[in-house]
């Protein structure tokens, strides 16, 4: 178990945690403040405003500092900006499923505890899945390190004489 932990707890999860807390926390203040101005009929554009936001913040984080990938190389960003932005429309896809799901089908918004309401603790809910899906979508597809090419051994080297 220590070992699982140890392996997990490294400078990359670590500042992924870190700055996918920020990403949360712009998504959240976008939608809770829109929320508020607009009301919960436009939940669903609220949404997708606080989505484009949090994503664009994202993007630019993971790349400098949680995944180090520092080119900005016209051929590196074709790659990259699709891939992210293609997983991020699919978390965001499932986040509006589920904010659908919660006001329309189990009617969250009359549900209160302290001072949010249901549809609030859906999102909170559906966040950290997203978290987690970002992580492993930009760990192993967008920001995958390329394996080290084995060095060439010096001439001659395992000839056999």
């Amino acid at each position: 178990m220590k070992g699982i932990f140890k392996k997990l707890m490294n400078r990359e999860t670590v500042s992924y945690l870190i700055f996918g807390v920020l990403t949360t926390l712009v998504d959240w203040v976008v939608f809770w403040v829109l929320k508020r101005i607009l009301g919960e009929e436009w939940l669903l554009l609220i949404n997708a405003a606080a989505f484009l936001a949090a994503a664009s913040f994202a993007y630019v984080t993971n790349k400098l500092w949680v995944f180090e990938s520092k080119s900005w190389a016209p051929a590196v960003l074709k790659k990259e900006i699709p891939m992210f932005f293609a997983a991020r429309v699919f978390s965001f896809l499932f986040t509006e499923a589920g904010l659908w799901f919660s006001r329309d089908v189990l009617h969250a918004g009359s549900f209160r505890f302290w001072k949010f309401d249901g549809l609030d603790i859906a999102k909170v809910l559906l966040s950290v899945v997203v978290v987690i899906l970002n992580y492993v979508f930009s760990k192993l597809f967008i920001f995958r390190k390329k394996p080290e090419a084995p060095a060439a051994p010096p001439d001659g080297a395992g000839e056999r004489e």
